[in-house]
């Protein structure tokens, strides 16, 4: 079993009933007091009896399959009609597996329950089982146990009297394994992994037990008496047409402990190079594949399910034993990166974490995207038609009027037309009163800054010059306050018109305050990917330059040391070991480059001038490509973000230079303006087309981007074929910002 976080706490837990108060509540005030007050009778108010549920687990809350087994039972139990106090132990078997610390641990729970005797005992795990058919005749006579968790083999056949009942696990190795070869028909190779506990040694006789038919057809090896580096090593490097079937690993041939769901497997997955079949649901969503899998929330709810029955009356002898609680269940990232057909998985086979289409994806943004560019395109195509029909006569001019006048109230989005130059609002559509909660007799013929709509004068003021300047505005973001004081999120669109020989705004709006929140939510999670990422590159680069340099060094001085102490007439080991230091040396310097371009320790604790100029020193003399640096007026006492941002940025950037433009100078520029920090790195290549470098380099380009968006900058490319890029980024700098966020970091 494999085990993690449980969801409740607590030796028990307790749902209360809770009342709501109704608009005649008060008059049920004196008639209630006058019933509390009567003799209680056997009509009296039922109060829930309570009963006893005392659970044992294998192990502890670390396992995965623990928390999803504890998860499923106490919703199960939640449906009961008895109050019910629910008590947790775990044997912890992993931890302490000594037959001494065992019989310790076990005793403690007799005494523990000893005058607290529980209505039902729930057993999971080979050990809880033994347990119980051990001491229950003597410490818990009497007392229904319903166990789960393991199977026959696993126990050694116990003895279970009447007042057992539950679920046997049922491990079919042989079935995973045909899965597989259905899923890799040209499979030669299967290799079982496992560890060393005694768990671990139960699976693999199991496995072996199971799977004794193949061996005549297939090459069967088993990699279970391994240390954790061995395995790995192993596993990366298996022969082709070779799979691997994981049992369990908690413990690796050199006694070290793992947790298998959540540590060992993954870690067997990440290093293997042949695709990893695993033997129950808690091990999906690390990579590997899946199989035949033993369900632990179905099994979770099978016992619930049980549990319930006993604790209303049956008794245990009545309920049959279940056996088996599988399904075949495949992670579908894992069949996509392995190139499996998902056509040979058997029919009713569970696929998760499905790719969702494009559609599926994005319909929530696509769908008001879509009818804002309807509206945008039938208020022109009307627009135009208007103008055209203004040549006729006024007749057909009136009858135009009308039909236009109907589409524009009845438009999904809220349309406005606004005369210019004093925001006089000659229309507003029916969509415009269900969006600011103003009637159209209330705005009609008014001026807008009356209603206080814009939360933002300027912005206001800057949409009126943007229209009359350029003729159109396209999904310009704005915050709008609502009658009753919300305020809500617009993208808005408008077109100048002219209306009775005044220049006219004709506005469409949507409402995009729910997707706002949903894209900062978005860049919130883009924000905690990059700073672990950086987490991740600081220790890497500490690892290299103190433990891996540092010995590469000794190595270098042990070298020194073995030459001085040759003689003379070994010409050819000195001149050898000369060698071997020298390759040492650049092996060093190698490492030590490596070190600083995961971590620049400069960037710390000189400032991003001075990081950014040593950076481009080293890149030059690393790729023999001239590099113009040129820094001016950047104070040294920048934000670590945006300096960390700047110098990633610039990393990226002449990196991509150097692979793919072929320009044999590259320049770096880096300056303060009037209210930003500016970087700019230009090459004289070849240029590139940004929809196919989207396809090639695109990881790149979207790490600036997102990086950039962290610190509110913004990324900027000009290229063109022949004419070399520029890759520019700005990110806004107030001084007076700086030194508020120094004084209250000091603070």
């Amino acid at each position: 079993m494999a085990f993690g976080k449980n969801d409740k706490s607590g030796p028990a837990f307790v749902r209360p009933w809770v009342g709501r108060r109704t608009p005649n509540t008060w008059l049920l005030q004196p008639c209630l007091l006058l019933v509390l007050l009567l003799p209680q009778g056997p009509t009296a108010a039922q109060v829930k009896e309570v009963r006893r549920v005392l659970v044992f687990y294998e192990l502890g809350l670390s396992s995965p399959a623990v928390s999803l087994l504890d998860h499923r039972l106490s919703i199960a139990l939640e449906n009961s009609p008895y109050q019910i106090e629910l008590y947790r132990e775990y044997l912890e078997t992993t931890l302490f597996p000594g037959p001494e610390e065992q019989q310790e641990i076990r005793d403690s729970f007799i005494r523990k329950y000893r005058e607290r005797r529980p209505d039902l005992i729930i057993a999971f795990g080979p050990s809880s089982l033994r347990f119980m058919t051990d001491i229950h005749e003597k410490s818990f006579p009497g007392v229904p146990i319903v166990f789960g968790g393991t199977s026959p083999e696993e126990v050694d056949n116990p003895k279970l009297d009447s007042h057992f009942t539950g679920v046997w696990q049922s491990w079919k190795p042989e079935k995973t394994l045909e899965l597989a070869l259905r899923l890799k028909p040209d499979t030669k190779n299967v290799f079982v992994v496992g560890g060393t506990s005694s768990f671990d040694r139960h699976l693999e006789v199991i496995f072996k037990e199971h799977l004794r038919e193949y061996e005549k057809k297939l090459n069967l090896f088993y990699l279970v008496d391994l240390d954790m580096p061995g395995l790995l090593d192993r596993v990366g490097h298996l022969p082709n047409q070779s799979i691997i079937l994981y049992t369990h690993l908690g413990q690796d041939g050199k006694g070290t402990k793992y947790i298998g769901a959540s540590q060992s497997g993954p870690m067997v997955v990440a290093a293997a190079n042949a695709p990893v079949f695993s033997p129950s649901d808690v091990d999906l969503g690390y990579g590997a594949v899946g199989g035949d899998l033993e369900s632990f929330e179905k099994e979770g709810n099978i016992v619930g399910g049980v549990a319930l029955r006993v604790l209303g009356g049956e008794k245990p002898q009545e309920i049959p034993m279940e056996k088996g609680a599988n399904v075949y269940m495949i992670d579908w990232r894992a069949m996509k990166r392995w190139g499996l057909n998902e056509g040979n998985l058997p029919p009713g086979s569970v696929v998760l974490n499905r790719e969702p289409s494009l559609w599926q994806q994005n319909r929530r943004y696509m769908i008001p995207g879509v009818i804002i560019l309807l509206a945008q395109t039938f208020a022109i195509l009307a627009l135009l038609w208007q103008r055209s029909q203004r040549r006729k006569t006024e007749a057909e001019l009136k009858r135009s009027e009308n039909k236009f006048s109907k589409s524009f109230r009845q438009s999904p989005l809220a349309v406005i037309i606004t005369r210019l130059r004093d925001s006089y609002l000659l229309d507003v559509s029916e969509s415009f009163e269900q969006l600011t909660g103003w009637q159209r007799e209330e705005v009609i013929h008014k001026m807008a800054p009356e209603f206080d709509l814009w939360m933002n004068a300027e912005r206001r003021a800057e949409f009126v010059n943007k229209v009359q300047a350029q003729g159109r505005v396209s999904n310009l973001e704005v915050l709008i306050r609502r009658k009753d004081g919300q305020t809500r999120t617009m993208l808005l669109s408008a077109e100048l018109i002219e209306m009775d020989g005044e220049r006219c705004a004709l506005s469409v709006v949507a409402d995009i305050t729910e997707r706002k929140l949903v894209e900062d939510a978005l860049s919130n999670v883009g924000r905690k990917l990059i700073e672990a990422h950086e987490e991740e590159r600081r220790w890497v680069a500490r690892e290299l330059h103190d433990d891996l340099n540092q010995r590469l060094a000794l190595l270098a001085v042990n070298l020194d040391v073995l030459n001085r102490e040759l003689p003379p007439s070994a010409s050819n080991a000195i001149v050898h070991t000369a060698e071997i230091k020298h390759q040492i040396r650049e092996l060093g310097m190698d490492v030590q480059a490596l070190s600083h371009r995961l971590h620049s320790s400069k960037l710390e604790y000189l400032g991003l001038s001075a990081a950014a100029g040593a950076f481009c020193r080293e890149f030059s003399d690393r790729k023999q490509i001239p590099v113009d640096f040129r820094c001016e007026n950047i104070p040294r006492s920048l934000p670590e973000e945006v300096s960390l941002c700047l110098f990633r940025v610039l990393q990226e950037a002449l990196q991509n230079a150097a692979k793919h433009s072929g320009s044999q100078k590259l320049q770096v520029s880096i300056t303060l303006e009037a209210d930003h920090l500016r970087l700019t790195v230009s090459d004289f290549g070849s240029g590139f087309n940004m929809e196919d470098a989207l396809k090639t380099l695109g990881l790149g380009i979207t790490s600036m981007r997102e990086r950039l968006k962290v610190v509110d900058g913004e990324l900027r490319i000009d290229s063109r074929s022949g004419c070399g890029t520029v890759v520019s980024a700005r990110v806004p700098y107030h001084e007076k910002s700086v030194v508020a966020r120094a004084a209250s970091s000091g603070a």
